[in-house]
Parts: C-alpha cells; structure tokens; sequence
C-alpha cells in the first residue's frame, strides 16, 4: 500500500474547545487530501428517570428544535468560514444518541475517516459518563483519529 485516499472526512462537533480543536485537524486533512468534509452535530435529548426503568425526556420537541436550529445556524458560519479557505464542506444536525449518530453517519457518508476531539476524561468522571470517542474509536466502520488538547 503505496498511498491513502481520503475522499470524505466526518467530523463530530460538539462546540468545545476540545471539537474545535479536533476540527481544525479535520479541515487541514481536508485540504491536504482534497476530500470532502462533513461537520456533524448531533443533539442528545437529556432523559430523566422514573422509578422502575422508564424514562422521558424533560424538554419538549419543540424545544430540541429550537435547539437543533441554533446548532444548524453555528455550524453554517463554521462551513462558511472552511468554504472560503477552499474546502468541500457540509453540515449535519441530528438527534439522538452522540456515539450511535456519529457512525449511523460514518457509514452513510461512506466516511473514510471520522476526526474528533476527546475531553480525556478518567477515573469517576470516564465511568459515569463514559467516553462517545472510545465508543466511536471500537466501532467505526473506517478509520478515527482523536484529538486531545493540551
């Protein structure tokens, strides 16, 4: 294996230090292998328990739209401001859950490579809360590169 082609790159954003970090990343293999690039945010309704093991979501639908629209309305100017510097980009809102999302559209996309940020988190915080990159790095369908930053 002589080259690497990388024609598509997903990149989830999550709007952190950490995504933005992991997007710049994202845009310079974008331009270094002319691929396509595909920012990705993906809503999480927030689920409250009940006694026993249901669970409801405490925010109307109504809300998680206006949600999903601001989110929309940011990664836009995001791939405005790729789009001038000559990068192919697109933007994806969804909802659900992070790590699910994120390869449901690695393998639409017939993504290459997906490229994303990590907060690093260990110990308590990493049990609780667990780690969508780790899910998303044992589960991918194509390569994932996983930004940390310093």
């Amino acid at each position: 294996m002589n080259t690497i082609t990388c024609k598509q790159i997903l990149c989830p954003v999550d709007f952190s230090d950490f995504s933005d970090y992991a997007m710049r990343y994202a845009a310079l293999l974008a331009q270094k292998f002319e691929a396509r690039l595909t920012l990705l945010h993906v809503v999480a309704p927030i689920l409250v328990p009940l006694p026993g093991d249901a669970l409801v979501p405490p925010m109307r639908q109504a809300d998680l739209a206006d949600i999903a629209d601001a989110c929309r309305e940011r990664l836009t100017r995001t791939a405005g401001d790729l789009a001038e510097k000559g990068i192919a980009v697109a933007c994806q809102v969804t909802s659900g859950v992070p790590y699910l999302e994120i390869l449901r559209m690695a393998e639409e996309l017939h993504a290459d490579m997906i490229v994303m940020g990590t907060h690093g988190r260990s110990g308590l915080v990493h049990l609780m809360i667990g780690s969508v990159a780790e899910r998303v790095v044992r589960k991918a369908p194509c390569a994932v590169l996983t930004v940390k930053r310093h």
